[in-house]
């Protein structure tokens, strides 16, 4: 496992699974300005994080931003090729990080784990029950935390959503609607190699999901869904281009509530929010809402905004900036959840002697906003959104899939057909 020097000093080394825009806005800085500096914390000690290599299909992005990193990523290799994964873990890492296109996760995460890796996984973790079973049954013989990344969690504004609720304040959510609208340059040329035969709903619309599953604790119950093709495909295809998803939550007080989740990939690149995000959500007592394009800052600039540069600035997922003291720095909450996961695996690897090891495991493993074990209702939405989607594309729309029915964990039913299909025979 992790070595430590002389000086008392530990380390963890990483690998990744994938490089593009994620790997830019999230793990890169956090790889970088942590390369020097490590993390440290009075229980766990001082531990150095190093990217020691990058496992991509072609290796022409990863051998870009090794030249382009120079000395930040200094000592970390390029594997390439269908073995990539198993090259880069040969090579030595005690854990890795998977922002591969959403279809290419369990693969990965399951050849990770089987190495006896630690694995954090980019949102939604898999796209089914039975994949996200055989990766916990791994995580749990090879005793490896398997985390997975929904930056959206530790967006200040839902923590306060989150908080208000935890508290007490609002009280017995009644139904919302949340919508997240991209440019077509995300789908045209940012993530064009990801969306063949794919959903925007599956890449994005599962930040809403587990918000609401995590923030909203209660049963989901009843997965409805569309969508609409034309624009990045042919209409009859296997592309879509917007999707409609509509979420039925039981509640201990026996009361339901109805959430609406609408995304695309097709919005106008010059559309003055670029990125549109807007959230809702209705209690007993009170209404929330949240809007990125009235979040507080707006700027334009002739030439830059709003494709290279955003009109409406999200400065708190990612930001560059000079710091008053005059550092240049990059932060916010999409870094911030890499590096939450590395002080927990930090926590699990250092913050004890090794008889205590599988108590910080299973410590850390209860933490249900990034642990795999936490995240079966959100696959299992993912799977019905799948599932529907497909069906209609066969020309059988409007179809329902029940959760935990009396038939079987995910059960799909079609308009006037009298026999059932069942997608997940287990409990969800």
């Amino acid at each position: 496992m992790a070595d430590s020097s002389a000086n008392n000093v530990r380390r963890l080394r990483a690998g990744m699974v994938g490089i593009g825009m994620i790997f830019d806005e999230t793990y890169r800085p956090f790889f970088e300005q942590n390369r020097d500096r490590g993390i440290y914390d009075r229980v766990f000690g001082d531990v150095d994080v190093k990217l020691v290599g990058v496992a991509s299909r072609t290796g022409t992005r990863a051998e870009k931003y090794l030249q382009a990193a120079g000395q930040s990523a200094a000592g970390a290799k390029s594997y390439s090729g269908s073995n990539a994964v198993s090259e880069m873990l040969e090579a030595g890492v005690d854990f890795a990080c998977v922002a591969t296109p959403d279809d290419r996760h369990f693969d990965a995460a399951r050849t990770i784990l089987q190495a006896g890796c630690h694995v954090l996984i980019e949102k939604p973790s898999v796209l089914r029950l039975d994949e996200l079973d055989e990766l916990l049954d791994l995580a749990r013989q090879k005793h490896m935390l398997a985390k997975v990344v929904y930056h959206k969690l530790l967006d200040p504004d839902h923590k306060k959503l989150r908080t208000l609720v935890a508290d007490g304040v609002l009280r017995h959510v009644n139904n919302g609607y949340c919508t997240l609208l991209e440019p077509k340059q995300i789908s045209g040329q940012q993530f064009a190699e990801w969306i063949g035969g794919r959903n925007p709903g599956t890449y994005v619309a599962v930040h809403y999901i587990k918000l609401i599953d995590f923030s909203f604790p209660g049963r989901l119950k009843t997965v409805t869904a569309t969508g609409q093709r034309g624009v990045v495909g042919p209409k009859d295809g296997k592309t879509w281009d917007s999707c409609q998803l509509r979420l039925i939550y039981e509640y201990e007080s026996g009361r339901e509530a109805a959430f609406d989740i609408h995304t695309s990939w097709v919005t106008p690149d010059n559309f003055p929010g670029y990125v549109e995000q807007e959230v809702q959500f209705r209690f007993d007592n009170g209404v929330w809402n949240g809007h990125s394009r009235k979040r507080g800052v707006e700027c334009t600039i002739e030439g830059k905004t709003p494709v290279s540069l955003k009109t409406t600035m999200n400065n708190h997922y990612n930001g560059s900036f000079l710091e008053p003291w005059g550092q240049r720095s990059q932060r916010g909450y999409g870094i911030e959840v890499v590096e939450r996961f590395v002080r927990e695996l930090a926590y699990v690897e250092f913050g004890g002697d090794d008889k205590g090891r599988q108590h910080r495991l299973e410590e850390i493993g209860e933490l249900a906003y990034n642990d795999l074990a936490a995240d079966r209702q959100t696959v299992a939405a993912v799977q019905a959104l799948e599932a529907i989607l497909e069906r209609q594309a066969k020309g059988e729309p409007d179809c329902v899939v029940r959760v935990n029915d009396r038939l079987g964990g995910l059960v799909l039913y079609r308009p006037g057909s009298a026999e059932p299909t069942i997608l997940y025979a287990g409990k969800v």
